[in-house]
């Protein structure tokens, strides 16, 4: 039986259940999101190590199954994110899954930036969160790691929080961007493909599920190229909350002496181009072809196309 549950905050302002309770709950969607995965990382990078349970107290990444654990806590921060979400807003979660949807599946333009604008704040509470939660256990593995070091952090503790590309880049531009293109243009294709109906849709509500495969996926793939961020709000809120807290030039210009140089925009840019690419391509491939085959489900058969006349009409 279900039970009748009475408003927390009575109010008259009917902007909530339009434009503001979908920015609302991208906030919070997004919020759930940083915070499992941002804190998964924390978990792997300072958490793990300091209490004990590694080799060392700057132990960290010691073999494969260190990245299935950041895979999988990413993989479910966005099921349990979508989760919260998806009733109200849909549950984009990320800038490029906004601006795909605008493209090609009818999302009004004029909600664009106010989801972006939700997004990236909810991204910046939820590293808040984390960091609250885990400055102790941040700042001892800073104070005992080796260098370089940017006002005390090192970059493995910024990378909690946001990205940055493989030392084998060589502080190039071009390979991080097209990891970042091709890692959410796979991530809005799986997405598509989840949710439309002509095509075998998840049914049941597993949607969320589904996804956070698609996201373990891509993070098992094509993680360590340049972090799998796939997600501008995903990396931007996080660095905004490095910058505050003193990472300084690691978070912007997204800097570290002789590795990589002004990298803060890349997993800005790469996602959006990468999440436009995905959705454009499942439908050159996928959804015109579902759109044909509809068409010829229609046609009359053949041979029928005008009516059958009796021997008596004639």
């Amino acid at each position: 039986m279900a039970v009748e549950i009475p408003a927390l905050v009575k109010t008259r302002l009917r902007s909530r259940g339009g434009l503001l309770g979908e920015c609302l709950a991208e906030f919070l969607g997004t919020f759930v999101l940083i915070s499992f995965g941002c804190g998964v990382v924390a978990m792997a990078v300072a958490a793990l190590p300091g209490s004990g349970r590694a080799a060392t107290p700057t132990t960290i990444f010691l073999a494969a199954g260190d990245w299935l654990l950041i895979t999988w806590g990413w993989a479910f921060a966005v099921v349990f994110g979508v989760y919260v979400a998806g009733g109200i807003s849909g549950a984009h979660l990320n800038p490029a899954v906004t601006l795909a949807m605008a493209l090609r599946r009818g999302f009004s333009w004029a909600k664009v930036l106010p989801y972006w604008f939700a997004q990236v704040v909810g991204a910046l509470t939820g590293a808040a969160l984390v960091y609250l939660v885990y400055h102790d256990a941040i700042n001892t593995f800073d104070s005992i790691a080796p260098g370089p070091k940017v006002n005390g952090h090192t970059n493995a503790t910024f990378s909690i929080f946001a990205t940055f590309p493989a030392p084998y880049f060589q502080g190039g531009v071009w390979g991080p961007l097209i990891d970042q293109i091709v890692g959410t243009a796979f991530l809005l294709m799986l997405i598509a493909a989840v949710i439309d109906l002509r095509n075998q849709a998840v049914k049941a509500n597993l949607g969320p599920l589904v996804v956070g495969f698609a996201v373990a996926a891509i993070g098992m793939s094509y993680g360590a190229n340049a972090g799998y961020a796939i997600n501008p709000a995903r990396d931007f809120g996080p660095r905004l909350l490095t910058y505050a807290e003193g990472w300084g030039s690691l978070a912007f210009p997204g800097s570290v002496a002789g590795v990589f140089s002004n990298y803060w925009w890349i997993p800005i840019v790469g996602p959006l181009v990468g999440g436009a690419i995905g959705i454009l391509v499942y439908d050159l491939f996928i959804g015109d072809v579902l759109i044909v085959r509809s068409e010829l489900a229609e046609l009359p058969p053949a041979g029928r196309s005008t009516p059958v006349r009796t021997s008596d009409e004639e």
